[in-house]
């Protein structure tokens, strides 16, 4: 049986808050790339600042246990 991944923020990969590492280790991607993505959409964005976007996301996403990487 394939192990469910939860979306958490990373204890591994974080260089803020673990958000966007986090992000990468759900999606499996790179997390430099999932930094990469961001800036770049955020930079592209007028209406909604990605500082404020990451923020929230920093809230509202749990942060990684042990048990996360089990």
């Amino acid at each position: 049986m394939s192990k469910l991944v939860k979306l958490h923020r990373s204890r591994n990969n974080k260089m803020i808050a673990g958000v966007m590492g986090g992000i990468a280790q759900y999606l499996g991607w790179s997390p430099t790339w999932v930094r990469v993505l961001f800036v770049i959409i955020s930079s592209l964005s007028a209406a909604v600042p990605g500082i404020l976007i990451y923020i929230i996301l920093w809230i509202v996403m749990p942060k990684a246990t042990h048990q996360s990487y089990q």
